[in-house]
């Protein structure tokens, strides 16, 4: 088979979008609809049929020069290796559910092939990050996730508010893409090339000072696409576009797009012990703040938002510990069951006509099929971290990654990593006892749940609940698959005693249970939220926004104002019409001067030559004095 092909992973969902552009509302609905779903499903088809090219070293596949000046080779070319074959084979097969999902779920939509058309060209995007052979491939496809998402997340534009949040995703994204450019032109200039594979080998060879700022740029770089301190503020307003666009971008590939970046790059960021703490620090920090804020959500996607920004500060915890597999195991795990809670928060916004709050909601195992609770209740276990879930395994692993860590201040991220899995076990089952126990609070009708809207379910909640199979540890009897697939790339090999592993089994088992147990406590019989300081400013998201406007936001538009008012129409216009006034008043007087009467001018000709003579005379006068 010809490696080359490997070029039609990406390409099928491209040509489609570029299809569904062109003549996508001039054919048929069900050919703009069938023509997304094919190129994401023949993407992942294609997927499974290259995966012997990811064993060994992985297959390199050019398909033409891109730059080529000097010595300065840069061509268009894919990597296919054990890093990019699982995260190519989840992103493709969850997207082709979320887009069979999104079917039913647009089925009212007059803008269908615009929906279909963005979210093909965002998996052509995410699929351009994953198989990049080089830096600049990656940010051809790192820049085409956030225009994609800047389109889907304000689909609905016509209202103001999901404008806004689309504008706001780009522009704190782009934040976050300056210090990435950054980084890879440094890189460039340090190494002499943009390949990623050379640049990885060549990483021993770099001064400590140029890895450590270079680390840095990458992890800020990759805060700002996966929703991380200090660019955080654009993931719970991105939950304005339609759920599909919620599942696909905010659950399973665009927020994971950083940590990614960090594993690719991970030979680089390694070398410098403060890059990895930062790391760390910045993933514990966004997982306890993101953790804090669902517990007072009142929206259902916005407590899954905030979720997910906590589960990718896991992430981060791993890479920062030094487990690539680590974090890549739970990227994988949260995929699925975090994809199936978005999908199924999709139905349940359906069954309680539209509305998102809830404290509207309750009772909706009644309202609606009863596999809808089962799904999603499989998705809040594995979220939860309940033993033998998907979710339990990874995040189990990740913890004991920091307690085993050899400096012993990673015990403190350890500490933050335990305190948040127990308020996520209370947040999860917070969300549902309030949408599922007792009974009906809202005053709407239920919509129709299309079939395409449920089944697609079923196979990302199995998935999530069995998804710990993938890098089952040794201790309970697994191989740690996942671990051994990566081999070289894996990172560090986490190893403990068997009573520091069952130590923290049982230690994580406690906290779901006491989660699960204080919110059976508290919402098994429905009470009014109460309604404090403490409450709104968790609700605010501990009023980040505000901070960020009073900082940055408003200082930079009293600028703006500064140099609009004050320079450029005040100094700017101002001396430019200023000339042009006194022009035109010279140019009125010239103007009266020429009559056109010879007398005026024999009269100006006789005056002028008086001055003349009498200016010729004193200067004949004062030199004569001399």
């Amino acid at each position: 088979m010809n490696e080359s092909l490997l070029f039609l992973i990406p390409l099928l969902p491209l040509c489609c979008a570029v299809i569904n552009m062109v003549f996508g509302m001039r054919l048929p609905r069900l050919f703009a609809e069938v023509l997304a779903v094919t190129g994401v499903a023949g993407a992942f088809v294609l997927t499974v049929l290259f995966w012997g090219y990811a064993e060994g070293e992985g297959t390199r596949a050019v398909l033409f020069t891109w730059l080529n000046s000097g010595s300065v080779d840069i061509s268009f070319a894919l990597n296919f290796d054990r890093l990019a074959a699982p995260m190519t084979l989840m992103v493709t097969g969850v997207a082709s559910l979320i887009h069979l999902y999104a079917v039913g779920y647009m089925h009212e939509e007059e803008d269908y092939a615009r929906f279909f058309s963005l979210l093909n060209l965002f998996v052509f995007a995410m699929l351009a990050i994953i198989l990049a052979d080089n830096l600049l491939v990656l940010f051809l496809g790192w820049e085409g996730v956030g225009l994609c998402s800047y389109g889907l997340i304000g689909f609905w534009y016509r209202k103001l508010e999901n404008a806004k949040a689309g504008t706001k995703a780009f522009l704190v994204t782009r934040v976050g893409d300056v210090f990435l450019a950054i980084a890879l032109l440094w890189l460039f200039a340090v190494t002499d090339t943009l390949s990623i594979s050379e640049i990885n080998a060549q990483a021993a060879s770099l001064s400590s000072g140029v890895v450590i700022a270079v680390s840095l740029l990458l992890l800020l770089g990759a805060c700002g696409k996966s929703a991380q301190l200090p660019l955080m503020t654009w993931l719970a307003d991105a939950m304005a576009g339609p759920t599909p666009v919620s599942a696909l971008i905010h659950a399973a590939t665009m927020v994971t797009a950083g940590v990614y970046l960090l594993c690719r790059l991970f030979p680089v960021v390694s070398l410098s012990p403060v890059a990895m703490t930062a790391i760390t620090a910045i993933g514990a920090l966004t997982a306890i703040y993101a953790a804090t804020c669902a517990l007072a959500q009142r929206e259902i996607k916005r407590v899954l938002a905030y979720s997910t920004m906590s589960q990718v500060g896991y992430m981060f915890m791993a890479v920062g510990a030094g487990t690539v597999a680590g974090a890549m195991f739970h990227l994988l795990t949260h995929a699925f069951f975090k994809a199936v809670l978005f999908m199924a928060a999709g139905c349940v916004i359906h069954l309680a006509d539209d509305e998102n709050d809830i404290f509207k909601m309750g009772g909706l195992t009644r309202r609606g099929p009863v596999e809808l609770f089962w799904v999603f209740l499989a998705g809040a276990v594995c979220l939860a971290g309940l033993p033998l879930t998907g979710g339990f395994f990874s995040k189990d692993g990740i913890l004991l990654a920091l307690f085993t860590h050899p400096d012993p201040s990673y015990k403190v991220f350890w500490l933050i990593g335990i305190t948040t899995a127990l308020l996520t076990a209370f947040y999860t089952f917070r969300l549902v006892y309030l949408v599922f126990a007792g009974e009906y609070r809202g005053v709407g009708h239920p919509h129709a749940l299309p079939l395409l809207m449920r089944w697609p379910l079923w196979p990302l909640a199995f998935i999530g609940l069995l998804g710990g199979l993938l890098n089952l540890p040794a201790f309970v009897g697994g191989s740690e698959t996942l671990h051994h697939w990566y081999d070289n790339l894996a990172g560090r090999t986490v190893t403990a005693s068997h009573e520091e592993e069952w130590m923290l089994i049982l230690l994580a088992v406690a906290i779901a249970a006491v989660g699960w147990f204080a919110a059976h406590w508290r919402y098994r019989i429905y009470r009014a939220p109460q309604e404090n300081a403490l409450n709104r400013f968790l609700l605010n998201g501990w009023y980040a926004d505000t901070i960020v406007d009073r900082l940055f936001v408003r200082p930079f538009a009293a600028m703006g104002r500064f140099c609009s008012s004050g320079c450029d129409r005040t100094l700017f216009d101002g001396t430019l019409n200023g000339l042009a006034k006194m022009a035109t008043a010279w140019s009125s007087l010239i103007v009266q001067m020429t009559t056109g009467r010879l007398t005026t001018y024999l009269s100006a000709f006789a005056w002028g030559f008086l001055v003349l003579l009498g200016w010729f005379l004193l200067k004949l006068v004062s030199g004569g004095g001399h």
